[in-house]
């Protein structure tokens, strides 16, 4: 079979490997879509925090199900999957408390173990879920909307927030779209024009804030707000800067949530936490039931995740479209591989 690797940064092949062969408890995988994640990207630029090289990247995928043995979860050969690539090692303290999703030894498929970008694969079958006849595509697409909305109910928005989200690259606009989910009144940043014209036209996001000067940013704020900050700033793109802008862009008593990864420190005034009393909260991978709630979600047609997609590419294609993605990442949101 042919599998990808990210072999070093800005260097992606196709390799033959030998078919996975399934053990005890586990069913062969027959990938059929997968989305390059901002961590992906980030592993091909060569500044993700937890990849190591080389490695198959990929963490959000559908599959078919070729194999598998008889278990108690309704799974059965032939149906369309998507599943929870976050791997937890089931014994530390945060795995012992149910906070599998921030286990101490977290390994994600595709940065700490080999992640899905292979025309086959094995799944621990706990770890199947059934697609409840969601196209390939679409499921394919659940494990990002978990991402961000896991990071929305960190906050614990609600109908009566006005919600700021920096980065409106695809977890940034699914956060966007999970937090009007909940009714709140949400704004979206990005220094990218297209990018935000793009979240509020095709998702219908309530408001858009450009990010294009520092020394006007707060300004913008202000007058977005009443001069009273947000009740809640959402960070996902992964950059000191960035999570600054949600420090000064939260209301006092606000609640700031960092979903993006980077490798850069952050140099800053931090008593303006304790003088505003901000709640701050990491928010990391999701959990299973972030996955059921939102297969149900997108089943009931209340979010149609198919117009985060702005790229389509053949699995063979795949240094093309890192590079791709690369160079337009300004105005390219969701890119997936068709297998």
């Amino acid at each position: 079979m042919k599998a990808m690797f990210i072999d070093t940064p800005g260097q992606v092949s196709i390799k033959e490997l030998p078919m996975p062969v399934p053990k005890k408890g586990e069913a062969l995988l027959k990938v059929l879509y997968g989305g390059i994640c901002g961590s992906d990207l980030g592993s091909y630029r060569g500044t993700f925090a937890y990849f190591s090289y080389p490695r198959t990247p990929g963490h959000e995928f559908s599959a078919e199900i070729i194999e598998i043995e008889p278990n108690d979860k309704g799974l059965e050969k032939g149906m369309i999957v998507t599943c929870n690539p976050y791997f937890n090692c089931t014994e530390c303290y945060s795995c012992q408390r149910g906070l599998v999703n921030c286990c101490t030894t977290n390994q994600t498929m595709g940065v700490q173990r080999e992640g899905a970008f292979a025309e086959y694969i094995t799944m621990p079958i706990e770890r199947i879920y059934d697609g409840k006849g969601l196209s390939p595509k679409t499921l394919a697409l659940i494990e990002p909307f978990c991402i961000s909305y896991h990071g929305v109910t960190r906050a614990n928005v609600t109908k009566d927030d006005k919600v700021l989200i920096i980065g409106a690259g695809t977890i940034g606009v699914l956060a966007a779209v999970a937090a009007k989910a909940l009714g709140a009144d949400v704004t979206i940043c990005d220094v990218a024009p297209q990018k935000l014209a793009y979240a509020q036209e095709t998702f219908g996001i309530d408001h858009i804030l450009l990010n294009d000067d520092p020394e006007t940013f707060m300004d913008k704020v202000q007058e977005a707000t009443g001069g009273n900050g947000f009740d809640v700033a959402i960070e996902a793109v992964g950059l000191p800067s960035t999570f600054q802008n949600c420090i000064d862009a939260a209301a006092f008593g606000g609640r700031v949530v960092l979903i993006g990864v980077g490798k850069q420190n952050l140099d800053f005034n931090f008593t303006l936490i304790q003088k505003k009393e901000l709640n701050i909260f990491g928010s990391r991978n999701a959990l299973k039931k972030d996955f059921l709630q939102l297969i149900d979600l997108v089943k009931e047609g209340k979010v149609d995740l198919d117009k985060i997609v702005t790229n389509t590419y053949k699995f063979d294609d795949a240094a093309a479209a890192f590079a791709d993605f690369d160079k337009n990442a300004a105005s390219m949101l969701k890119v997936i591989f068709e297998f």
